[in-house]
């Protein structure tokens, strides 16, 4: 074999490697590319027989109980005789725990977030922003027994009509759970502000209080918006901390000093095992998931709307 035949021989044996490495590297993307798929359909079919769940075991529940009655009754004691099914007390207390944690979390949220992000040295943002991470870190039934020892007693020293158990205790301990979500997410929204909007404000003449109550929270204002609307999602769907501090005493009330029972509450009461699977005092727990699902998905909805009108967009 002479040295053209052996050239030749080695460059084709080259290519062939090449191909072969080629034809693997594309079943690798294949293969990662259907893992891919796999993950996503996995996700969607998991969502969709969560709402499948929820829409069967609710229509049985809605043969027996009028959806008027359910949607606009004001007594809710479905485990009691006489049983009522009407879901305005449980909605009343969740949406008071919810407002209640926005009050608490939203001004100080913003307020250290834009400390962190305009005004703090780089050592203390670097330990504050990891504090707040291990806060969020706290399980929530801590929060639901800081709530009984700690929170409520200091408000019935200060109200004496408060009840041991009230949505007031439920509401602050549940906006310091939040507190963490709305600082970080704000903080980063902040900071994502282009340099030059602040350069050309201080180029003005402008002080730092002007560039950061004129310009960079305008700038942010759709980002700190999504913010605050995860952090009261993230409330509405509190469960353990409300079911310790706010009781289970469900009341259309307006009243935090009251004890409420939100429908998260609800669900872990009855979802104990002391109620009978099948039956109708069973199946509110699914209509009551199931407009827990509409309620968030409507905020959601919301929140969408809202960030596009008030969205931002820098070259």
């Amino acid at each position: 074999m002479n040295r053209g035949t052996t050239g030749l021989f080695s460059e084709e044996t080259a290519s062939l490697a090449g191909s072969h490495a080629s034809s693997l590297r594309r079943t690798f993307e294949r293969l990662i590319q259907l893992a891919l798929l796999l993950c996503a359909a996995i996700s969607v079919l998991t969502t969709i027989g969560i709402v499948l769940v929820l829409l069967v075991e609710a229509i049985q529940f809605f043969r027996d109980v009028s959806p008027w009655d359910f949607i606009f009754g004001t007594r809710w004691s479905p485990l009691l005789k006489p049983q009522h099914f009407g879901i305005l007390p449980l909605l009343c207390g969740t949406c008071l725990v919810a407002a209640g944690a926005a009050v608490v979390a939203i001004p100080i949220g913003l307020c250290t977030a834009i400390y962190l992000s305009e005004y703090a040295p780089k050592w203390v943002r670097e330990t504050v922003k990891p504090l707040l991470e291990i806060l969020a870190g706290i399980p929530s039934v801590v929060y639901g027994y800081l709530a009984i020892v700690f929170v409520s007693p200091i408000i019935r020293s200060m109200f004496e009509s408060a009840n041991v158990f009230n949505a007031a205790s439920a509401s602050i301990v549940v906006g310091i759970m939040i507190l963490p979500m709305i600082v970080s997410l704000s903080e980063e929204v902040l900071r994502a502000v282009p340099r030059s909007l602040r350069e050309a404000s201080y180029a003005l003449g402008a002080t730092k209080l002007d560039v950061t109550l004129r310009v960079v929270i305008p700038a942010a204002f759709s980002g700190i918006l999504a913010s605050f609307l995860l952090a009261i999602s993230r409330a509405v769907g509190e469960t353990m901390a409300v079911t310790l501090a706010a009781g289970a005493t469900p009341k259309l009330t307006l009243n935090p000093l009251e004890s409420i029972q939100t429908m998260t509450a609800y669900i872990v009461q009855v979802s104990q095992g002391d109620t009978p699977a099948g039956t109708v005092e069973y199946r509110t727990i699914f209509a009551v998931g199931l407009a827990l699902f509409f309620s968030t998905m409507l905020m959601n909805i919301l929140a969408q709307w809202i960030l596009r009108r008030t969205r931002e967009k820098y070259e």
